[in-house]
C-alpha cells in the first residue's frame, strides 16, 4: 500500500443520504457518479470528523443543518448513524478510530460509542468509550469525557493518541467558490487552505515565504490549465490581500497584471484546485486532500493537465475527488482499484467497486473510464452493494480484511 493512503478502509452508517457503505481507498481514488448521486455526503463524512474534532462535534453538526440533517431520512427512522474510519499512520502502525450517534428522547444527541485502537487491540494505545463512560483504555489514567464530546479530542493530549488526532485534523475537503476568492480578504492563517477558498491570498504567501518551490509548481500547472496565466501572487491592499495574476494580452510585449476580482471564475478555481492539492510543504501537510469535482468551470482541453496535477499530488498525498466527467476519467491509465461507482436507488446511496465487466475492461485497456461513463457502463458491484445490503460492517472491533 503507498504511504500516501492515510484512510484506507471507510465505513459509515446512516449518514445523510448513505444507509450503509463499506469501501477501500487509494492514494487517488475517483468517486464518479451522477448529480445527486450522494458523492458529496460521502466525502462530507469525512470532513465531519474533520470538523468535530479540529472545532466541536455541537458545531459540527450544526453547521450541517442539525442532527436531523445529518442521519439518514427514511420509512426506519434511524435514530443513530455511524463512522469508522480505518488508517495507517505515517509511522507505519494502522488502527481505526469509530463512533456513532445517537438522538436522545429529549431532542438532544449522544456519542453513545466511540473506538480508537492504534497497531490492534491489546498491541497497542486504543480506548473505548460507551454513552460518556470509560470502558477499556491502554492507558493508566484518562481524562473525563462527556457523552456530548468525541473523546479523541481530551484524549488527543496523551502522547499516545496524539498522532491520530493531529492526522485526521489534517485532513483538507474543498468545495471552491470563486466569489470568495474573487473578494478582498483579510490575513488568516495560512498553512491550511479553508473549505472554499477564502485564505487562498494567505496561503499564497504563507507558501512564498516558507516554500517557494511549491509556488512555482503551483504557477507551472496553473498554466498547463490556463495557458494564458503565467504567474500568481499574493498582494497586500491596506489591511487586506488579493491575489495578482500576470496574464498574457495580445499585442503587449510584458504579460498585464489583473487582480483576482478581475478574473474569471474558471481561472480562479483552477488557482483553488492546484492550491489544494499542492499546498504540502515543511510547515503542514495534509494527510488527505478531498476536493468535489475540480473540473467545474475549465474547459474540457485542460482535463488531461488536471489529471496530471492529481497524480502528481497523489504521490504526496492522499487524494479523494468526485466527478461526473468524462473528459477528466478519459486515460486508459487509470486503475480500476482507484474508481469507486456512486448511485442513488430510492433515494439512497450506494457506493461500490466497478463491477467484473468494467474492471476487466479497465484492465484490457479496452476503453478509458471517460468511454464506458460516456455509455453509463461504469457500474457498480451489484454483489457487493447486495453483501453489503445483507451484512452490514461492524463499526467497532477487529475487521476481516
Amino acid at each position: 500500500m503507498p504511504q500516501t493512503v492515510f484512510i484506507s478502509r471507510v465505513v459509515l452508517r446512516n449518514y445523510k443520504s448513505i444507509g450503509h457503505c463499506d469501501v477501500r481507498l487509494s492514494s487517488l481514488t475517483y468517486l464518479v457518479g451522477q448529480n445527486g448521486a450522494g458523492k458529496s455526503n460521502f466525502l462530507d463524512a469525512l470532513h465531519f470528523v474533520r470538523d468535530a474534532l479540529a472545532g466541536s462535534l455541537d458545531s459540527a453538526i450544526n453547521e450541517r443543518g442539525g442532527l436531523n440533517e445529518v442521519r439518514r431520512r427514511s420509512s426506519g427512522h434511524p435514530t443513530h448513524f455511524g463512522i469508522r474510519l480505518q488508517f495507517h499512520l505515517r509511522d507505519g502502525r494502522d488502527g481505526w478510530y469509530a463512533f456513532d450517534i445517537g438522538a436522545m428522547a429529549s431532542g438532544g444527541y449522544e456519542v453513545q460509542h466511540e473506538e480508537c485502537v492504534i497497531a490492534g487491540i491489546g498491541k497497542g494505545p486504543f480506548f473505548r468509550i460507551v454513552k460518556g463512560t470509560l470502558r477499556d483504555s491502554s492507558e493508566p489514567t484518562f481524562p473525563a469525557v462527556t457523552a456530548d464530546r468525541l473523546a479523541l479530542v481530551a484524549a488527543s493530549g496523551f502522547t499516545a493518541f496524539r498522532p491520530v488526532f493531529d492526522a485526521l485534523t489534517a485532513m483538507g475537503f474543498y468545495n471552491l467558490n470563486p466569489k470568495l476568492m474573487r473578494e478582498l480578504q483579510k490575513p488568516q492563517d495560512g498553512r491550511l487552505l479553508k473549505p472554499v477558498g477564502e485564505n487562498i491570498a494567505s496561503v499564497i504567501g504563507h507558501l512564498e515565504r516558507i516554500a517557494p518551490d511549491r509556488v512555482n509548481t503551483i504557477r507551472e500547472y496553473l498554466q498547463s490549465v490556463v495557458p494564458m496565466v503565467h504567474g500568481v501572487e499574493r498582494k497586500a491592499i491596506g489591511p487586506m490581500e488579493t491575489l495578482e495574476f500576470r496574464q498574457e494580452m495580445a499585442g503587449a510585449k510584458y504579460p498585464w497584471k489583473f487582480l483576482a476580482q478581475n478574473m474569471s471564475d474558471g481561472t480562479l478555481r483552477a488557482l483553488g484546485v492546484m492550491t489544494a492539492l499542492l499546498q504540502s510543504n515543511v510547515d503542514y501537510s495534509p494527510t488527505v486532500i478531498g476536493i468535489e469535482e475540480p473540473e467545474t468551470a475549465l474547459h474540457p482541453a485542460a482535463s488531461a493537465a488536471l489529471r496530471e496535477v492529481l497524480v502528481h499530488a497523489a504521490s504526496h498525498t492522499q487524494v479523494l475527488v468526485t466527478s461526473h466527467s468524462p473528459d477528466l476519467l478519459d486515460d486508459r491509465s487509470i486503475d480500476a482499484d482507484s474508481l469507486l461507482s456512486v448511485v442513488s436507488e430510492g433515494g439512497e446511496t450506494k457506493i461500490a467497486p466497478l463491477d467484473g465487466a468494467s474492471r476487466q475492461v479497465l484492465r484490457e485497456h479496452l476503453f478509458s473510464a471517460g468511454e464506458l461513463l460516456r455509455m453509463n457502463q461504469l457500474a457498480p458491484d451489484r454483489s457487493i452493494i447486495e453483501q453489503q445490503s445483507a451484512t452490514q460492517a461492524d463499526l467497532f472491533g477487529e475487521m476481516q480484511p
